[in-house]
């Protein structure tokens, strides 16, 4: 008896123990408690599969989407014959789905380009061959017919045959690097209008289309590299390098950018004769159903002005087909999310105020609009058009939640996914099934397969796991609120506050935002916190003794053109008095003690943290800012003068919005965090501000991460970063 009584009182220990467990910074670091999700889903031609590569990365694996379950491999590293590798990293299917070039060797760039080797692989027969021999491969794209694959080498175009013993040829011969590129786009292309491949196929598989950049005059950028660890750059050991490449700051000379087109068959290459402003961006190209009709998607440098012109590839003519145009700019989706039919084309717009869907014919006509309301369509699902019903997600319930909706030829709207918080959705090419992802501020990831009619068909993931997990943790009790400025400005927000929480007590608070335009970060979604993991970190300074917070101030998104646009010329003059406001409002509730205010963010969030810091109001007493920008002379033509114009038509708004003029105003203890290689946001931007708080005689910490770039990740690096945020708010702020 004395034995039993001793082992119940074992396992109650152990199970208060587990009722008790804590987040580890370790945990935050390493993601121990991330969500589980389903990646790389590609409906197939047939409608009833999709396939998907297995998580050990050596198959790829056909599923039903009736059932969700497992129906064949149709690759497998272990059986194919020829296989040279034991793993793999992506693949594309031909259009036929006979053909499958399998990712290998993956080598990143920037935030979307990569080299790798590829290898063809046929699914009749079982057998692989390399693509190319001749070296890696960026962007390749087989034929609407399935018998060639067209790809990018050293900012060239090549051409391989398959019916023709895989012959290579060369598309493109001008291409050189820092000078021109054919095919793919330059940095802030790539990073700014997110697309890694600038060519197309015709229809009839007998041209390619693609853009061409001359980034010759393009100012210069470099930064250094050091030996440095995880990963070690042995080659600088005793003297540093450097990374040079083109990086065109706000105002400065961007790309030239041309339309081209090639006969594959008569070798004639083609210049469009395109009506592009000498200073204009082409951000997208696509070829229709219609081997005659290209269509060349453009921007004048404003971004206020989106053109869609139909190309003859062969001709060269481009005729103007759809115009859009608003008082500030025209945001991505309306050239990411574009879809062409053979005979209609739907886009998004915000002519009304709002983000909706429009319906034209292929020759630029509008035929209506679908959606219409005080709410966002966020993504564009699909379009059947013998029931004319479109397919979407939007906000309709709340600019915290998404839905999946479908809108049929009455205009009557459904709302197909029944559990409220975040859902998107990945359609099967029939539109007969979606695959609905869920989450809310409570609930992880869950992934379920439906119908069209949003019938529940069977669950592929529900996070049980951690859900159980998280159960066991000390969690902090999340929550929405919505306050109002003096400004008469209603904002949304959440607090997480600790698990135990005594209202009598006067609590610290830690404020973290990201607050750049058309983002959202107060979302009814899992991915709640500043690392999108259910808001762990917030968790472990909640278990310190902070209140955590989250404002979106104004310009950010979810609630129309009025709202995000507001803040357009004059980039973190508002967001900062937004963070002032809600720092405001924090002060006055009973359980936060006023003088113990924190603030934070990452990039735009690090930017608007020094803004905030400096608005004028001292309600800050410490403030972490990292990766941030200083001064938006410094950042990149495309994002900037989207929002800004260029600092020559915008002065006033340049030096608003400078961090570094309004330094001498810095309240509260700040500390500085940025990686030395940092593409994105210069390192140059931590150097100018930080001297200027020091001539300003202002004191300050600072943090500098070797050879890091914007993430600032890689061995123990994101580890030691949340311990100093952590450690700084704690010394600073309790």
């Amino acid at each position: 008896m004395k034995k039993l009584i001793a082992l119940f009182c074992l396992l109650a220990f152990v199970i208060g123990a587990q009722a008790q467990r804590k987040v580890s910074l370790q945990d935050v670091a390493q993601g121990t408690y991330r969500a589980q999700s389903i990646y790389g889903i590609k409906p197939m031609l047939d409608g009833e599969h999709y396939t998907q590569m297995s998580s050990d990365k050596k198959r790829i694996v056909k599923y039903s989407f009736k059932t969700g379950k497992e129906v064949e491999a149709i690759f497998d590293v272990t059986t194919a014959r020829d296989c040279p590798v034991k793993s793999f990293d992506d693949y594309i299917m031909s259009p036929d789905e006979k053909l499958i070039l399998i990712q290998t060797d993956t080598k990143p760039i920037y935030r979307h380009s990569f080299t790798a080797e590829y290898y063809i692989y046929n699914v009749k027969n079982n057998k692989m061959e390399p693509l190319s021999k001749n070296g890696p491969q960026q962007v390749p794209l087989f034929s609407p017919d399935g018998f060639q694959v067209a790809f990018v080498r050293n900012n060239n175009i090549f051409l391989v045959k398959l019916l023709f013993g895989n012959s290579e040829s060369q598309v493109t011969k001008d291409g050189e690097y820092n000078k021109v590129l054919n095919g793919i786009p330059d940095w802030v292309y790539e990073e700014e209008f997110s697309f890694n491949r600038a060519f197309d196929f015709s229809a009839d598989s007998k041209m390619i289309a693609y853009i061409r950049f001359d980034e010759s005059q393009v100012p210069m950028f470099s930064f250094p590299w050091y030996k440095g660890m995880a990963p070690e750059k042995s080659q600088y050991a005793t003297y540093p390098g450097a990374y040079e490449y083109k990086y065109p700051k706000a105002g400065e000379m961007n790309s030239k950018v041309s339309v081209h087109t090639y006969d594959i068959k008569s070798h004639v290459t083609r210049k469009m004769d395109l009506p592009l402003d000498e200073d204009g961006y082409i951000p997208r190209i696509k070829f229709t159903s219609d081997p005659e009709k290209l269509a060349i998607m453009t921007l004048n440098r404003h971004q206020n002005r989106f053109d869609i012109y139909m190309a003859n590839p062969r001709s060269a003519l481009c005729k103007l087909t759809i115009r859009d145009e608003a008082e500030q700019y025209i945001k991505e989706q309306a050239y990411s999310d574009i879809v062409f039919y053979p005979e209609n084309i739907v886009m998004m717009s915000e002519r009304d105020g709002y983000n909706h869907l429009y319906l034209y014919t292929i020759g630029g006509n509008l035929i209506k609009q679908v959606t219409k309301g005080k709410f966002e369509v966020k993504d564009f699902l699909g379009w059947d058009k013998p029931t004319n019903t479109f397919y979407y997600t939007s906000n309709e319930e709340s600019p915290l939640r998404t839905a999946v909706y479908k809108t049929d030829a009455k205009g009557k709207t459904i709302k197909l996914s029944t559990r409220t918080g975040t859902n998107s959705a990945i359609f099967s090419t029939n539109l007969s099934y979606y695959i609905n992802n869920f989450s809310n501020i409570d609930t992880p990831t869950l992934i379920t397969i439906n119908n069209n009619k949003g019938k529940e068909l069977t669950t592929l993931l529900d996070n049980s796991k951690l859900k159980s997990e998280v159960a066991t943790l000390n969690m902090p009790k999340k929550e929405f609120f919505s306050f109002r400025t003096t400004e008469g400005v209603e904002l949304n927000g959440w607090m997480m506050r600790p698990a135990n929480f005594d209202p009598s007590k006067k609590y610290p608070v830690i404020m973290h935002q990201y607050s750049g335009p058309g983002s959202q970060q107060v979302l009814d979604r899992w991915g709640i916190g500043s690392f999108s993991d259910g808001g762990m970190f917030e968790a472990y300074m909640c278990d310190k003794g902070f209140v955590m917070v989250c404002v979106d101030g104004r310009g950010t998104g979810g609630r129309g053109v009025d709202f995000e646009k507001c803040t357009y010329c004059f980039l973190g003059v508002k967001e900062s008095h937004d963070q002032v406001e809600a720092a405001k409002h924090l002060s006055s509730l009973p359980y936060i003690d006023g003088n113990r205010i924190g603030i934070w963010g990452w990039s735009f969030g690090g930017y608007n943290t020094l803004m905030s810091m400096s608005e004028g109001t001292p309600v800050f007493k410490a403030g972490v800012a990292i990766a941030a920008p200083s001064d938006w002379r410094f950042y990149d033509t495309v994002y900037t003068e989207r929002f800004m114009r260029t600092p020559k038509e915008n002065g006033d708004g340049y030096n608003a919005g400078s961090a570094i003029l309004r330094a001498p105003k810095l309240h509260g203890d700040l500390l500085l965090i940025h990686g030395t290689a940092d593409d994105n946001v210069h390192y140059q931007n931590c150097a100018e501000y930080s001297e200027a708080l020091v001539q300003a005689g202002i004191q300050f910490d600072m943090q500098v991460y070797t050879n890091r770039n914007h993430s600032i990740f890689g061995g123990n690096t994101r580890n030691h970063l949340m311990n100093r945020v952590a450690n700084f708010f704690i010394e600073k702020l309790k």
